[in-house]
């Protein structure tokens, strides 16, 4: 007898969002893991759902809950995840318990539904043929400055999540690393009854007073961004702010935005890496 693991995508701000299917599964669960309970609760209230147990899945519980949830997989029963709104496993819990329901060869199964990634990707007016989601920036130091660099230099369409109170924030690092000449749109407060899209450069971006959940969608680098020398020395000081060497530096920048390995190097010479190993002529 084996159960299901079923990630059922729950509404991002307005309830009419549930899908008939999602009510399905939540109603028929023996066990439903949710981020927090009372959001949760209402939910299943609004949907007329009552009875079932439900356990606290987030990022301090997740690694202790997987064996109850394996067990519970293993006596045949039917085990629901959801965030707090969204799908679950996206930026928010669920990814060690659909690991760990894997590894124990449970099946596992998803129940498509609301989105703010595609929902702010679609409104946004750019390219949505390719494109990359980067969820949260890491907060500070070498992590946040590796990632505006990696972002810096991509050529799909970026998707972030932001915080109100990091938001400003994040567009002012966005603006030192991309050019305020990217094209960007922001949404904020998806189906709900404020919901708001803003398009505009990171120099003339405008977010207004800072509120609710932010999905910013960044457009890709063009081939005039990835050549300048500032750009370079952008994603220089990125890597060399990370530990790298300065022929590692320039030959990792130069992989990454498609200029010489020796041009590269030289713009290291000043910088901060007191290995001054320069490369060989076949580099250039």
């Amino acid at each position: 007898m084996t159960g299901r693991l079923i990630l059922v995508a729950t509404p991002i701000g307005n309830l009419d969002d549930i899908s008939q299917r999602a009510a399905t599964a939540l109603a028929t669960a023996d066990m439903i893991c949710c981020e927090d309970t009372r959001r949760t609760s209402t939910l299943l209230r609004h949907l007329g759902i009552s009875g079932i147990a439900l356990r606290v899945c987030n990022e301090h519980t997740e690694h202790d809950l997987a064996p109850a949830m394996v067990n519970a997989l293993a006596a045949g029963q039917q085990v629901v995840v959801v965030s707090d709104a969204g799908t679950p496993a996206v930026s928010d819990p669920g990814q060690r318990l659909v690991a760990a329901a894997v590894a124990d060869g449970h099946l596992v199964e998803a129940v498509p539904g609301a989105n703010a990634v595609l929902c702010a990707l679609v409104v946004s007016g750019l390219p949505t043929d390719r494109f990359v989601f980067e969820g949260f920036l890491p907060r500070r130091g070498a992590e946040r400055r590796d990632r505006l660099a990696d972002i810096a230099g991509e050529t799909r369409t970026v998707v972030l999540y932001e915080a109100p109170h990091r938001i400003a924030r994040t567009i002012d690092d966005l603006r030192a690393a991309c050019g305020g000449h990217r094209r960007v749109s922001i949404s904020r407060e998806l189906t709900k009854m404020h919901e708001e899209t803003r398009r505009g450069t990171l120099d003339t971006i405008d977010i207004g007073d800072p509120r609710g959940e932010y999905v910013i969608v960044l457009a890709g680098a063009t081939r005039d961004d990835t050549v300048d020398t500032a750009t370079v020395r952008r994603h220089l000081d990125a890597e060399l702010a990370a530990g790298a060497t300065r022929r590692d530096a320039a030959a990792a920048v130069a992989r990454r935005l498609g200029v010489p390995r020796r041009m590269a190097y030289d713009l290291t010479i000043g910088r901060d890496d007191p290995q001054p190993t320069p490369p060989s002529d076949e580099m250039t």
